[in-house]
């Protein structure tokens, strides 16, 4: 498995996705700390002001490089890996592929241009009817569209190897991408729609204005699967990579594998109502099997927390491991890319809980509009995902490049610094929401701050800086790896943990794409059909749009 080389050509196309992920990440991480230092009360915005014109503008470069342009890059570059090297074969249509990629460089640069001319300072959910540049809808559009052309491009690879392999199973790390991809190529349908239909035109001037609810429904038939789409990589790694890294393990059941990555696919789009609890216009019972299938959803969560963790204890005892818990201290803590993934994953035990908070109706009322979900999407996104990313970053890097990946040992304090300074920020953001603290508010500037935040805000703010540090570390592993004069002294070895069962025994059912693709669609036509006709059918283009930073 391991004897395959990914051809230069792939190597740079991966490569110069994960370049501009952690270019987008540089950048979009120097503003999130500056959230943070504005409620502790160190606005350090005042020095920005020249730059920058609001808080709510530094708001938006920190989602939109983090959420989605750092993540989309990133993942595009791991999918593409995982595919060429798991079926051990170069991409069928290379340039489909750069043409996808570039069509994603030009949509970032078309987006960003108005985002820092504050031309489009309506966040990272873009809600009108906060109103952006027109050339902020085409680059999204042109960012979305440029990732489904790569995923074509995957797709034709996979359909190219299945003729010649016909009775073969699909190896698991291109099996679990090519389902990732779908996942994204289905779930952006939603936003797709919103700006071609409505707020592009709107923005050019061609309709007056916009239905904000219909808009509302549209974003989140992509926003919630887009945490899946964020998710699902890091799980490729959890479940095919890390416990061979962590201490020579094997992946526990190739089965409850795919069996979870099918769920995802047919669960994680239709749940999106549960974002809109308060919207009058959606009726009680969307809402009810909405958040019945986000429960649903939390089920292959919770096979995947059973089988990475069987995995992992399998080659921790393996290797001398003894005791309900004490087998944990034998796993490879050493190395850079292990620790990073299974402090990422320790967090996102709690950010997992916290989501099924989210869900619930009643609480959900309470705590939506809280620094809460801030917290909550920082232990998901912020370091579930990202801080995996990075992980996976430190070895597939050295691969990429043929160079010694800087420091280890500095590698390996990032990812314990970000854990110490993640805990401390995203437990203050909880507790915060949980006494009332508003979101999306710089809360330095309000002159209600009850006297029992105070600590909490300070505390938010130390852990801001504790993360800034761990991102300038991280960033300088990088920029020192791929300047380093020292290269590997043999090709950097692809983590792939076998699995305990001969993936043969798989069942085929298990390995066939139909069945699974028609009933996802078949859910979401039953779950979003019938309001999508209402909405449709009563869409009311009357609300103006607003500049309001």
């Amino acid at each position: 498995m391991n004897q395959y080389q990914v051809p230069t050509a792939e190597k740079k196309l991966i490569g110069s996705h994960i370049l501009v992920a952690i270019l987008a990440l540089a950048l979009g991480s120097f503003f999130g700390p500056l959230q943070a230092f504005e409620h502790a009360g160190w606005d350090f915005y005042v020095y920005l002001k020249p730059l920058f014109k609001s808080y709510y503008q530094g708001l938006t470069v920190h989602g939109v490089l983090n959420a989605l342009v750092w993540t989309t890059f990133f993942i595009m570059g791991f999918l593409t890996f995982n595919v060429v090297f798991g079926l051990k074969r170069p991409l069928k249509n290379m340039l489909l592929a750069k043409v996808g990629f570039w069509m994603m460089v030009v949509g970032v640069v078309a987006a960003a241009i108005p985002i820092l001319a504050n031309e489009a300072t309506v966040l990272f959910t873009f809600y009108p009817p906060l109103k952006a540049n027109w050339a902020f809808y085409v680059g999204l559009t042109l960012v979305v569209v440029g990732s489904w052309v790569e995923g074509w491009g995957m797709f034709m690879t996979y359909t190219a190897w299945r003729k010649e392999n016909k009775d073969e199973r699909t190896p698991f790390i291109a099996f679990a991408s090519l389902v990732t991809a779908l996942l994204w190529q289905i779930c952006t349908l939603g936003v797709a729609v919103e700006i071609l239909t409505m707020l592009l035109p709107w923005s050019l001037g061609l309709i007056d204005g916009v239905d904000p609810l219909l808009a509302r429904t549209y974003f989140w038939f992509t926003g919630h699967p887009l945490v899946y789409f964020w998710l699902l990589p890091a799980y490729i790694s959890w479940y095919a990579m890390l416990p061979k890294q962590a201490g020579g393990g094997k992946m526990f059941s190739d089965s409850l594998a795919r069996l979870s990555f099918w769920m995802f696919l047919v669960l994680s789009t239709p749940i999106g109502f549960h974002h809109q609890y308060v919207d009058p216009g959606i009726p009680p019972i969307w809402k009810f099997l909405h958040s019945m299938l986000t429960f649903g959803v939390f089920f292959p969560s919770m096979m995947t927390a059973f089988t990475v963790v069987a995995s992992l204890e399998y080659g921790a005892r393996k290797n001398g491991g003894k005791g309900a818990l004490a087998w944990i201290g034998k796993l490879n803590w050493n190395d850079p890319s292990v620790a990073s993934q299974l402090l990422a994953g320790i967090l996102f035990f709690f950010g997992g809980i916290g989501g099924l908070t989210n869900a619930s109706y009643n609480v959900n009322l309470v705590l939506h509009n809280t620094a809460f979900i801030p917290g909550h999407f920082h232990l998901t996104v912020a370091t579930a995902v990202t801080l995996s990313f990075i992980g996976i970053s430190y070895w597939l890097v050295p691969y990429l490049t043929g160079r010694k990946l800087w420091q280890p040992k500095w590698a390996t304090i990032q990812a314990w610094v970000w854990f110490v300074g993640m805990i401390i920020f995203s437990n203050s953001m909880h507790v915060l929401g949980l006494l009332g603290a508003p979101r999306r508010v710089p809360l330095n500037l309000a002159p209600y701050v009850p006297e029992e935040w105070n600590s909490r805000l300070f505390q938010v703010g130390l852990g801001g800086a504790i993360l800034f540090i761990s991102g300038t570390i991280y960033l300088v592993v990088m920029y020192m790896t791929v300047t380093n004069k020292q290269r590997v002294e043999k090709e950097v070895e692809v983590p792939i943990a076998e699995s305990m069962q001969d993936p043969a025994a798989t069942p085929a059912w298990l390995d066939r794409w139909a069945p699974w693709v028609y009933g996802s669609i078949a859910l979401i036509v039953v779950m979003y059909g019938p309001m999508l006709f209402e909405l449709i059918k009563n869409i009311s283009l009357t609300s103006p749009g607003f500049r309001v930073w």
